[in-house]
């Protein structure tokens, strides 16, 4: 998974968090690598917030969708920006998943095993037979 964070708390969150569950992150700082990277280890999974310095979470994203190899990557927002028409703007530019800040663990963890398909003992208990 790539993480595009530059806040290192928050990069230390979702690394440490991502790790506790199987996961083996890398994280960028700076949304101007965040291509660069995604290129050289072709991520199941893409985790970028909106307000980078330098380059937006819009403009990482909106390269990613451009980018041939990696257009089918999912990829999730996550981002203090609350307002639907945020939400709106953030899935148009090519985010299958939003999440909002500070994120709830429970939903954040949620939200990324939805998106690589895997399926979650609390899913799986509510499932109907």
């Amino acid at each position: 998974m790539l993480i595009v964070e530059d806040n290192a708390l928050n990069v230390k969150l979702f690394c440490d968090l991502l790790a506790a569950h199987g996961h083996e992150p890398r994280a960028v700082t700076d949304g101007r690598y965040a291509l660069e990277q995604a290129r050289e280890f072709a991520p199941d999974l893409v985790i970028t917030d909106i307000q980078l310095p330098h380059v937006t979470g819009l403009e990482v994203i909106q390269g990613i969708r451009g980018d041939g190899r990696l257009k089918d990557v999912p990829i999730m927002a996550v981002t203090a920006y609350a307002a639907p028409a945020d939400e709106e703007r953030i899935r148009s530019a090519g985010a299958q998943a939003y999440v909002s800040k500070p994120i709830s663990v429970a939903k954040f963890v949620a939200q990324v095993n939805e998106l690589l398909g895997i399926e979650t003992a609390d899913a799986r208990a509510t499932e109907t037979i």
